[in-house]
């Protein structure tokens, strides 16, 4: 497998990835005005370039022979603290269980401690399986938060740390 950084150019693909993961990943969570309401405010174009431009999310995308298989962003420095925040990460279903997402953690991992970061740190759903996997990689349930995004909707998330 291969993680390269992605930029501006790479929206499309980085777009066309969340399509095919975002619907599987909350089908059993959210309801569908809110899987789309949430995604067009996370995967417009116009929010993907605010995402690297101004807010200063680093995008990876990973691959293998057969294609790309996910991405992830994160934030070195978040809220100027030695924290990594990783505001993304997903891979293709087809392709869980085969090391892409721990790959993807790894190379943050290597980012945030290359950076004298201490401490990564991801909000995941509640309902969300991911869980799981998250804690077998390391992650500790740290809080949880209700993040109010508009329109009625809430985020209902556990926060997970990993020491780097």
């Amino acid at each position: 497998m291969e993680i390269i950084k992605a930029g501006f150019g790479d929206y499309n693909l980085v777009h066309t990835l969340a399509e095919k993961v975002w619907p599987q990943t909350y089908k059993n969570i959210l309801t569908n005005d809110q899987i789309t309401y949430m995604f067009e405010m996370m995967y417009s174009q116009t929010a993907y370039n605010e995402q690297i431009e101004k807010k200063g999310h680093e995008f990876l995308l990973i691959r293998d022979e057969s294609g790309y298989l996910g991405f992830a962003s994160y934030e070195l420095n978040y809220n100027n603290k030695p924290i990594t925040k990783v505001h993304k990460i997903y891979v293709l279903p087809q392709t869980q269980g085969k090391g892409a997402g721990r790959a993807l953690i790894d190379k943050i991992s290597q980012i945030a401690a290359d950076n004298n970061n201490t401490v990564i740190s991801l909000n995941v759903n509640r309902y969300n399986t991911a869980i799981g996997f998250y804690e077998k990689i390391g992650f500790v349930k740290a809080g949880q938060e209700d993040i109010d995004i508009g329109n009625g909707y809430l985020m209902e998330d556990y926060i997970m740390q990993k020491a780097v």
